[in-house]
């Protein structure tokens, strides 16, 4: 830990307008080390798009991605065990941070001891670092804003149930309240209309949702149609607000942590390719292992360690990778593309399957393949049927890579080549060009696909009488027609296509 640990900021963003973000608000998020924000298993987050205009771009950033939603879960402690697991690990990962003397803010929607979720750290970590809890103009103060009614008049008071609660305690406190707000709607809107009309308050309800945004939407609550209700949105009996805090709990004890290796694909290029289960499994590591190009590819974060190789020991990575598992850490291992394609799954479950590492947990994150983006690039040539080689002969002799074209090719199956040459392997085009027009016509379509994502990206469709082994290269993958691919001209460039049907 260093000599003075780092300050913890819940910061509220309001209700969803940046502009009411409040001024020590965006003061703290400009000048902030590490910016931590929930989201869910899809990677966006509504209170890092608020905050947005307010950070400088060169900020840690640290997601933190609910496991679950309303899935099932086989958690021996049911949805909230796992819930209680996943705030925990998060306080872990923020502690990291603070005990390095980096100040974190954790961003929060509304306020953030408003049925907020930045609580879930505070209780967690309040007691051993300095904290400042940043208030927030809270979702019920925008929708009653929006709608244009006050909060206070005289002695009123103001209740505020979440739509969760059973129908008949909804009901029952509805009827005897002066006003309310009843938040958490979504797929519970439909009980809380029900209560809403049982305590005969249906036709003084109004519906808000997304308060201040470009999206808000206002109108009577019993106009609403249950199937457009989102998470966020309220109904309001127009009311006074009583402000709303939380009593921190005792922490719950950090868990005891087990390691484990989660091999993931990367996709071919950059964040747009990443799949948010490959970012919440990255998010999530302690270290990162794999092929120092690969890694690169990560954005950096000074609370995880990087363990960059060389591209040729695959084996000493895995293991490396499961010798700190072991040891309690989590471990990314990354992988250009999909993991499980000429990639690092097979070498990491290939040693796993050691009796030494019988202990340690091992999963797959997939990622989109080069086959799948070069052929996106260039149409659908993997329409029909199709098999993926890999034309290097450093893990197999020629003999056999010359066997499998040819039966690929008489088998009139589409070809995705992978490490189709290198600076020390330049012969093998031609010979595979060879083997394959012994089976197929010389007007064959073939694709050369280069750096597709990246900022070399080419695309080019040539007849495989005409691939030219001196245009090829280790970042190129090839696509070879079967008979039934097609080439149509569309707005001036040429575009593949493998038909679905087969002819007779």
């Amino acid at each position: 830990m260093s000599a003075q640990p780092g300050r913890l900021y819940g910061v509220g963003l309001g209700p969803g307008d940046p502009e009411l973000v409040t001024v020590k608000a965006a003061r703290l998020l400009g000048a902030a080390d590490v910016i931590a924000y929930h989201s869910a298993r899809h990677g966006r987050s509504i209170a890092r798009s608020v905050a947005l205009p307010y950070l400088r771009g060169d900020q840690v950033e640290e997601p933190l991605i609910y496991p679950i939603t309303t899935e099932t879960t086989d958690h021996p402690g049911g949805y909230q065990g796992a819930l209680d697991d996943f705030y925990a690990e998060c306080a872990v990962r923020l502690a990291a941070h603070l005990d390095a003397g980096r100040d974190v803010v954790v961003l929060c929607e509304g306020d953030p001891l408003f049925y907020g979720s930045y609580m879930h750290m505070h209780k967690r970590l309040a007691h051993r670092y300095p904290t400042e809890v940043v208030p927030g103009v809270t979702s019920v103060s925008g929708a009653s804003a929006v709608l244009g009614r006050p909060l206070v008049e005289r002695d009123e008071t103001l209740t505020v149930l979440p739509g969760t609660l059973p129908a008949d305690v909804l009901a029952e406190r509805l009827a005897a309240a002066d006003s309310a707000a009843v938040l958490k709607l979504g797929r519970t809107f439909e009980k809380v209309r029900a209560a809403l009309a049982e305590a005969g308050r249906l036709d003084d309800a109004w519906y808000v949702e997304r308060a201040t945004t470009d999206k808000q939407r206002v109108e009577p609550l019993a106009d609403v149609d249950p199937a457009t209700v989102p998470y966020f949105s309220l109904a309001l009996l127009p009311s006074p607000l009583t402000p709303a805090g939380a009593a921190a709990a005792d922490p719950a004890p950090e868990p005891v942590r087990a390691g484990e290796v989660v091999v993931v694909g990367l996709g071919p290029a950059g964040r747009p390719w990443l799949t948010p289960e490959a970012q919440e499994a990255l998010a999530a590591a302690d270290e990162l292992v794999g092929y120092g190009p690969y890694l690169d590819r990560v954005p950096s974060n000074p609370r995880q360690r990087r363990h960059p190789t060389d591209n040729r020991v695959e084996a000493e990575r895995a293991a490396h990778a499961l010798e700190l598992a072991a040891a309690g850490s989590r471990v990314a291992v990354v992988s250009s593309g999909d993991p499980g394609v000429f990639a690092m799954a097979s070498a990491v479950l290939e040693v796993a399957a050691e009796p030494r590492f019988a202990g340690v947990a091992v999963r797959v994150v997939p990622g989109l393949t080069a086959a799948q983006a070069v052929a996106s690039r260039a149409g659908a040539p993997l329409g029909h049927d199709y098999c993926v080689l890999s034309l290097s002969d450093l893990l197999k002799p020629w003999e056999v890579v010359a066997e499998r074209i040819s039966a690929a090719a008489k088998a009139d199956l589409v070809l995705a080549i992978y490490n189709p040459a290198s600076r020390s392997r330049t012969w093998q085009v031609a010979a595979a060009r060879d083997l394959l027009l012994e089976h197929r016509a010389p007007d064959t379509p073939v694709v050369i696909g280069r750096d597709v994502g990246g900022p070399g990206e080419s695309v080019r469709v040539v007849e495989l009488a005409a691939l030219d082994p001196a245009e090829i290269d280790m970042r190129t993958l090839l696509i070879v027609g079967s008979s039934t691919t097609r080439v149509v001209d569309r707005d001036g460039r040429p575009v593949v296509f493998t038909p679905r049907r087969y002819p007779a």
